[in-house]
Parts: C-alpha cells; sequence; structure tokens
C-alpha cells in the first residue's frame, strides 16, 4: 500500500515539474527566436529537398511554404503568383478567362459564392452554397483554394468536369467549356412600366459611374416619373471597395457608409456620405441573396441602417472583412486581410450577414383563374363609362417575363410601386 502511494506522488510531482516546464515554454513561446525559426524552416526544406519521394524545386517549397502561412490566417488571405495576380488584376477590369465563377474555401472543399451573370457557370445552372468536390475526376480534398481555381482555369474552349454537391441532393458531374468572361456589371431595364431595376453583379472599375448614368437615362425615358428603384444585388459577390461606398453615396445625402477598422487603431477609416440624392428621395428596394457578399452588404447594410432601402430576399452570405493587395515585385502578391468592416450602427456582418427587412424565398407564382369571374360591364345594357374616349386607346400593361419568373423581383417592384403611392405627395 506505502508503494503505490510513493509511486503516486512521485507521479503526481513529475506531472507538476512537467506542466511548470510547459508553462514556461508557453510563456515564452511568443518571444521565440526568429532565427531559431528560420533555421528550423531551412533545415524542413532541405530535408524536404533530399528525402521526399519525388524532386522538388526550391521555388514550390517557398511559395507553397508562403501560402500555407497566409492562408492558415483566415480563408481570405493568400499568396498569388504572377499567374494568379494577373488574373485578379483582369477581374477587377471586367474581363478575363475561366468559369465565371466566384468561389471560397470551407471543409476542404469549394464553395460557390456566386456564378457570374450571363457565363459558363450560372449558364449550366452552378447555385450559390454549391461545393465542387473534384475537378476532372481530382478531390479537391488536400488543395489549396489557388491550386483549385487555377485548375478550373485554362484554354479558351476546352473543357472541365465538376463534380457538384448540393445540400439534399446526390453529387452529380457538370461539364462546363471555359469561355473569356465579360462581366457586364450594370444592367438597367424599365419593370412594371414605372420602376427602375438596376443590377449590378459585380463592383468593378467605374460600377458607380455606371449605375448614375444608367438611373439618369431611364428617368428621362420615363419622364422623371419614376415610382422608385429596385437595386438587385444578389450573387453578386463583391469587389472594389471604394466603388460600393461609391454607389451607396448615389442615394445617401450625408451620415457614414462603412467604417474599416484595422489592429492599430490610427488605421482605422470612416468613409462619409456627400450631399446629393440622385432619386431624391423616391423609394429604394434593395434584392439580396446567399451569393450577395462583401461589398454587396456594404450597399445593404448602409442603406438599410440610414432607412433609405428596404432589403428584401434572403440573408447574405457573411463576408466583414477587407482584403489589401499587396505587389511583390517580380513574384506576384500577397493578399491579405488588413481590417473588419461596419456598417453605419456600428455591426459587424463577419460570418453573420445581413438580415432582410422582408424575408421572400424563391418560389414558383401560378395564377389561378377565376372562371365565374362577372363585372358590371358584361351586364345588359350597361351605362358606358364617360371618361374614356375610345377603348381602341386603352393601353394594355404589356406582359413582363422576367417578374413571371422571379418572385422575389415581382415581390420587390410591387413593393416600390406601394411605397412610391404612399410616399407620393
Amino acid at each position: 500500500m506505502m508503494k503505490k502511494i510513493l509511486i503516486f506522488a512521485v507521479v503526481a510531482f513529475s506531472s507538476l515539474l512537467w506542466s511548470g516546464k510547459n508553462a514556461a515554454y508557453a510563456a515564452k513561446d511568443d518571444d521565440a527566436n526568429v532565427y531559431e525559426l528560420l533555421n528550423l524552416f531551412g533545415d524542413v526544406m532541405e530535408k524536404t529537398k533530399t528525402s521526399y519521394v519525388e524532386e522538388v524545386t526550391d521555388k514550390k517549397l517557398i511559395e507553397s511554404a508562403i501560402n500555407g502561412m497566409l492562408s492558415s490566417l483566415d480563408p481570405h488571405s493568400s499568396y498569388l503568383d504572377a499567374k494568379s495576380f494577373r488574373y485578379m488584376t483582369e477581374q477587377t477590369k471586367g474581363k478575363f478567362g475561366g468559369l465565371g465563377i466566384e468561389v471560397t474555401m470551407e471543409g476542404g472543399l469549394v464553395k460557390v459564392v456566386s456564378p457570374i451573370d450571363g457565363n459558363p457557370a450560372q449558364k449550366a445552372g452552378i447555385k450559390p452554397g454549391d461545393y465542387i468536390s473534384a475537378i476532372d475526376g481530382q478531390q479537391v480534398m488536400g488543395m489549396t483554394l489557388d491550386e483549385a481555381v487555377n485548375k478550373m482555369r485554362g484554354k479558351l474552349g476546352t473543357k472541365v468536369k465538376l463534380q457538384i454537391r448540393r445540400p439534399n441532393e446526390k453529387p452529380f458531374d457538370v461539364t462546363l467549356k471555359r469561355d473569356e468572361i465579360k462581366i457586364q456589371s450594370v444592367k438597367d431595364e424599365i419593370k412594371g412600366d414605372d420602376v427602375i431595376y438596376i443590377r449590378i453583379s459585380s463592383f468593378n472599375e467605374d460600377v458607380d459611374k455606371m449605375t448614375e448614368k444608367a438611373i439618369n437615362n431611364a428617368q428621362r425615358k420615363l419622364k422623371n416619373k419614376a415610382k422608385g428603384l429596385v437595386l438587385d444585388l444578389r450573387n453578386n459577390p463583391g469587389g472594389l471597395l471604394d466603388q460600393a461606398i461609391g454607389v451607396s453615396d448615389l442615394f445617401l445625402d450625408k451620415g457614414e457608409i462603412v467604417s474599416t477598422r484595422s489592429r492599430n487603431e490610427e488605421d482605422n477609416v470612416k468613409y462619409s456620405a456627400k450631399e446629393g440624392d440622385v432619386l431624391k428621395g423616391l423609394p429604394i428596394v434593395v434584392l439580396i441573396n446567399d451569393g450577395s457578399a462583401s461589398a454587396s452588404e456594404i450597399v445593404a447594410g448602409a442603406l438599410q441602417d440610414h432607412k433609405r432601402a428596404v432589403i428584401l430576399g434572403e440573408k447574405s452570405f457573411g463576408k466583414g472583412s477587407v482584403q489589401t493587395l499587396i505587389p511583390l515585385a517580380n513574384y506576384g502578391a500577397m493578399r491579405l486581410t488588413t481590417a473588419r468592416y461596419y456598417t453605419p450602427s456600428g455591426r459587424s456582418i463577419q460570418a453573420k450577414g445581413i438580415e432582410p427587412d422582408v424575408l421572400v424565398k424563391p418560389a414558383k407564382l401560378e395564377v389561378i383563374e377565376n372562371e365565374y369571374e362577372r363585372s358590371e360591364a358584361e351586364l345588359k345594357n350597361a351605362l358606358k363609362n364617360d371618361t374614356i374616349i375610345d377603348d381602341k386607346d386603352k393601353k394594355n400593361a404589356q406582359k413582363d417575363n422576367d417578374l413571371d419568373k422571379d418572385y422575389q423581383l415581382l415581390r420587390a417592384v410591387d413593393l416600390v410601386k406601394a411605397l412610391g403611392v404612399y410616399t407620393q405627395k
């Protein structure tokens, strides 16, 4: 019995010594000698070069190490080699080659944030929230995001097969043809006879100017009798911060648009609206869904906080961080998360998203005809309406196929019309 107690005491004392050493090591960990760690890196690299099963270049090892360092911080920080950097620069200018798909990494798989309007991924039916689990038969698990993206790129006209995993469905394959991706960032139409519809698919260069021009052109067509605006940001993956600020500023007369907060307080920035509202107070409905991310959420959050727009649709993606692209001489660039952004009320939407004011999920609309419907005009000898000069001159509302197919857009247009009537002076 005494022997057992003695052994227990020795083990307990050893454990205390070990935990004390661990605490000391933990305390020193942050102050570890950087030269020792660099020596460790050199040792690992040298052993990998000499002992790895296949020959590997210094360039590959070092670039992979840099990418690993950055991507371990968060899903949006990464190293871009010269080719990837050139691709990203082309993308922000609105013209590049590929599949037309904005992606991120989640759970080891490539997650679709948003397909880009009118390009191969959207035409093939790929949706926000889909997961890409294999590319040309090679499993994505184990790849970095940039490696997966590079595999999806290729020569124009060539094909790539993606395995798609969609919630509550069996995995299925989609074959896409690579194409030159041209982004028409801003599209405008008139909906329901008197509602301006602006679709922004991404926040590339000059989107704020294009949006203002589109609104002014629509107002001229409608002879300044527009009921209001539907701003469609669904499946808009974001883009340039200054363009999100510029678009928000079009509709706000004053106040904060967004603030960015960095690790160092002196680097915090607030962006405020300049005087002038391009719509002069007309109602706005902003459409969002789970494919609306980053810059889209900045616009939606700013207009929501200032009560300048009604946000309709589904909860947005929830990307509330700011990335800075830092060129690295002849070796591409590093994309580094440098700040979080906050809406005017101080909300961070990181991993939370923008909640719509009016929740409307996609749905199919079916019109039920009433075969027993009657009206005064059908009665025998009914009096005519003396305010109608000629029945032939009546303007029949033209059927809008987009509204028939898009329930969320239909609800948005109806809401703008209702707000237009309510606020009309």
